[in-house]
């Protein structure tokens, strides 16, 4: 399928699932096998997908907060005196979310960059905003190998994050790895510059 095609079937599909109640369960396990058979005929294993929905984490810290932040009548679960409002508010932003990441995924592992900006380009979308999804796309591998590398790094020296005192050693880790991406990508506009680029990208 070309590129623009499932973009726009990535948007029809995101646009459906945010507008779906989230009190429908039975619609959100139907737009999961949706999403299982698109990877099973893209042949997209799904341990791939299971690795890169890490980037979900800070969604599923926040849901997991949003039953005992919340107001309104409150149950019992194990023990717990949770919101109800709460619980069903955790459930569809997990919920959403997930199907949102999951669909991401699968675009980016059946697409390669060069075909997502050509498709982005006959969607008439702004060039500059095209060139930076691009750039976006192609160095998220070379952004998590960094960041990877920082983490035996800092386990090689023993560092292993038990509580929230050690939080204070992974936000300047963070720091970091925003100066060195920083960094890179100065150093790869340089290098594309010098190589004649003018603001497009060669066809």
């Amino acid at each position: 399928m070309p590129a623009h095609l499932k973009v726009l079937a990535l948007v029809g599909f995101m646009l459906v699932v945010v507008a779906t109640p989230r009190e429908w369960f039975a619609a959100y396990g139907i737009f999961l096998a949706v999403l299982v058979t698109v990877g099973a005929v893209g042949r997209v294993r799904p341990g791939w997908v299971l690795k890169r929905m890490v980037v979900e984490t800070p969604f599923v810290v926040f849901a997991v907060l949003m039953p005992f932040i919340s107001h309104g009548p409150r149950i019992e679960v194990l023990g717990l005196s949770l919101s109800e409002s709460g619980l069903l508010s955790a459930w569809g932003l997990l919920a959403k979310g997930t199907l949102g990441v999951i669909a991401g995924l699968l675009l980016a592992a059946t697409t390669t960059p060069q075909e997502l900006v050509h498709g982005l380009e006959r969607l008439r979308l702004p060039q500059q905003l095209v060139q930076i999804m691009a750039f976006m796309v192609r160095y998220l591998e070379v952004v998590t190998d960094e960041m990877r590398r920082m983490a035996v790094a800092r386990a090689s020296r023993g560092f292993v994050a038990r509580n929230p005192l050690h939080w204070p050693v992974l936000a300047r880790s963070v720091g970091a790895l925003f100066i060195r991406s920083f960094e890179r990508g100065e150093r790869v506009h340089l290098a594309m510059v010098s190589r004649g680029y003018t603001g497009r990208m060669p066809r």
